[in-house]
């Protein structure tokens, strides 16, 4: 089943309205700028009707590379342990008492494989979502308010003053696996609620799935970033 995402609500906004010039060229590179620090600190947040995820780490924007620590909240541990991702396959390295962090260098064994799932899996989608924050070119700003883009209200994230802003409906440059602005790791159309600073950087990205009934939440800059090392690759596992 295909997951969808649709717009979900800010705090305390006072739109939706048209994008200034200013916000949509803070909206248009804000993804540049995760790809142009090469890397961000983030804590993703996935609820689930059993209980919810949450993956503590780094990603890696110019090489694609997702590495952090997922701990369950609400339900048992067997979820614990460390796990890296790309844009295909996700990582795994099972802990009983997995530390707040994940170390810096990986674990050189222990680790299983499998593909990233590109529907059926809340934790999947996100982390293929939080793959695709990145660019190597910043969006076309007139595209972006052409084609629905919004401003939805002002906000405060870890004493950041941010602008709240939805990108388009649709997105022509989308592929699956990636979240531009707009539309997240299914391709199918959706909104994407974004927290972006004065000078596009992003903060905050919360975006419902249609399987799950809160939505998810990907925090940046929780921690320090720490520079994303490769696992040693493993034959998935059957």
């Amino acid at each position: 089943m295909a997951v969808f995402l649709v717009a979900d609500g800010g705090s305390g906004p006072s739109g939706p309205r048209a994008l200034t010039s200013d916000e949509a060229d803070r909206l248009a590179i804000m993804r540049f700028r995760n790809y142009e620090a090469q890397g961000r600190a983030l804590t993703i947040t996935v609820p689930g009707t059993a209980g919810g995820l949450v993956v503590t780490g780094s990603v890696d924007y110019q090489k694609k590379l997702g590495y952090g620590v997922v701990h369950g909240t609400g339900r048992d541990t067997s979820s614990d342990g460390l796990i890296q991702w790309t844009a295909t396959s996700v990582y795994v390295h099972p802990m009983v008492d997995a530390p707040a962090h994940a170390p810096a260098s990986p674990p050189r064994s222990g680790w299983y494989s499998r593909p990233l799932q590109s529907s059926g899996s809340s934790l999947d989608s996100t982390l293929a979502i939080a793959l695709g924050l990145g660019s190597d070119r910043p969006d076309n700003a007139q595209l972006l308010s052409q084609n629905g883009a919004a401003w939805w209200g002002r906000d405060r994230v870890d004493g950041h003053r941010v602008d709240v802003m939805t990108g388009p409906s649709t997105s022509s440059h989308d592929r699956p696996g990636t979240a531009s602005t707009g539309t997240a790791s299914t391709g199918t159309a959706s909104r994407v609620r974004y927290w972006v600073g004065s000078d596009g950087t992003m903060y905050r990205v919360r975006i419902s799935l249609a399987s799950e009934p809160q939505p998810v939440v990907i925090d940046f800059d929780t921690q320090k970033y720490v520079p994303v090392k490769a696992v040693p690759r493993v034959p998935p596992t059957p």
